[in-house]
């Protein structure tokens, strides 16, 4: 049941007053988008294509890759941890600083990562230290994402929310463009400058966007609807005990919604990389490519996506996007395994461009939309993040022991992406409709529609 009637008639940030601060915001949230996504492509690619060479060359290759992944997916441990922390502060201090703190931690374990000795100077200490600076990395990103995507739909006008809450996410294609236009390049060099200097250069590249990341959020200011909880003394001192007390629906449901679009997105965003290289023998830039091409249609669905929902509900468009990966799932990867270049670029362009990111279109809007405002950054970031380790953590190292353990086949692949695809279809049919919902609410969507079927009973 849509929740427009929720709506007020108006509201701070559709003021024009508020118009400078939308730019402002949307311009902070696209900057760390595009650097985290930028780092974490750049991770991933890297974890595919060269780091089992670098920091694991005492392993044989299939154990190497496993090694490697799981470098990959440490990161991924560490989000939850840092979506608990720094939600609880940004729910209690506000979204602008936290928002600093992230992307300078962030920004700078991705930087240190290219400078970094390999196991061929150092030994074991090589893959310790990358994965000490993988957990900083995924600590600081556990709430990086979660604060861009609640700032930008309190800040967005309500009949449009979708739409401009989803703006900075082109930021998230931009960066995994960027990425992958750079690992395209480094591909085809030579194995022997890849491997001796030239990988570190994209690493230290990322101090760039931290210096203009920075620039834009330190002179951001705070949400709306967080300055009226301020000014009406409602700021939860236990945020943590609130959301785990009150909205276990809710985070269930939020995890529930991110199986298929981020395990989808790690599966096909290096999985299918290293499948397609490593056990295939397709080009090492044709998996970068592919990447890039699905980045520039996610330049123009994400916002697409946003925009409909904005007119036929968030969860129609979601459970659209699961349909896409859920019917992809066998053909697609069966497709990848025949070993045609064009093949493999135009499944991971359709899975990434029009299935992942028609769901992360509408999950902009939906998520914040779930949560009530005194406790809607912890809920935002817990949902991301645990998903992001059930899902996208586990899809490189578990796809990487499953072409280990049944020599290179296909199917055990795409049993896995439908399953992550069936849970979220599934999920879409248990999630309350939020289109158009005021942000000031202090009770969670699935609460207040608990509330409204029981009135009108």
């Amino acid at each position: 049941m849509a929740a427009d009637h929720l709506a007020p008639p108006v509201r701070q940030s559709d003021d024009p007053e508020y118009s400078a601060n939308l730019r402002r915001a949307t311009l902070a949230s696209t900057a760390g988008s595009a650097l985290e996504y930028y780092d974490f492509a750049l991770y991933g690619l890297a974890s595919a294509l060269i780091f089992s060479k670098l920091f694991f060359s005492n392993l044989d290759p299939a154990t190497a890759l496993i090694a490697s992944f799981a470098t990959f997916g440490v990161g991924f441990v560490a989000r939850p941890l840092g979506g608990l922390f720094f939600g609880t502060v940004g729910d209690r201090l506000g979204r602008r600083w936290v928002l600093v703190v992230t992307i300078l931690l962030m920004g700078g374990a991705s930087t240190l990562v290219g400078v970094l000795p390999t196991y061929e100077q150092i030994g074991v200490w090589a893959p310790i230290l990358l994965v000490f600076l993988r957990l900083c990395q995924g600590f600081g990103a556990g709430a990086e994402q979660a604060g861009s995507t609640v700032l930008m739909a309190e800040y967005s006008p309500v009949k449009s929310r979708g739409f401009f809450a989803s703006l900075p996410f082109i930021g998230i294609q931009a960066g995994t463009l960027l990425a992958a236009g750079v690992f395209a390049f480094l591909g085809g060099l030579p194995e022997e400058v890849l491997l001796g200097w030239a990988w570190r250069i994209p690493f230290l590249a990322s101090s760039v966007l931290i210096l203009i990341a920075l620039f834009i959020r330190m002179k951001l200011r705070e949400s709306p609807t967080f300055i009226e909880l301020e000014q009406n003394d409602q700021i939860s001192d236990r945020p943590f005990s609130e959301i785990f007390g009150g909205s276990l629906g809710s985070l269930l449901r939020g995890i529930g919604l991110r199986m298929a679009e981020n395990g989808g997105s790690y599966m096909f965003n290096s999985l299918a990389v290293a499948y397609a290289t490593g056990t295939i023998m397709v080009s090492k830039s044709i998996g970068p490519i592919a990447v890039a091409v699905a980045s520039l249609i996610g330049m123009v669905s994400v916002p697409l996506a946003g925009w409909i929902s904005d007119r036929v509900g968030r969860v129609p468009v979601y459970r659209f996007g699961a349909i896409v990966l859920l019917v992809l799932a066998f053909p697609g990867w069966y497709l990848i395994s025949l070993g045609n270049p064009v093949l493999v670029i135009v499944v991971i362009a359709v899975a990434i461009g029009f299935g992942v990111n028609t769901m992360l279109g509408a999950q902009c809007a939906l998520l914040p939309e779930m949560f009530g405002n005194k406790h809607r950054y912890l809920g935002v970031a817990i949902s991301r993040e645990f998903s992001a380790v059930i899902a996208g953590g586990l899809a490189g190292v578990l796809g990487a022991v499953l072409i280990k353990a049944y020599d290179g086949s296909w199917i055990p692949l795409a049993i896995y992406a439908f399953g992550l695809a069936a849970i979220t279809f599934a999920t879409t049919f248990i999630t309350p409709e939020t289109k158009g919902r005021d942000l000031t609410r202090l009770p969670d969507a699935l609460v207040e529609n608990r509330e409204t079927k029981v009135a009108a009973r």
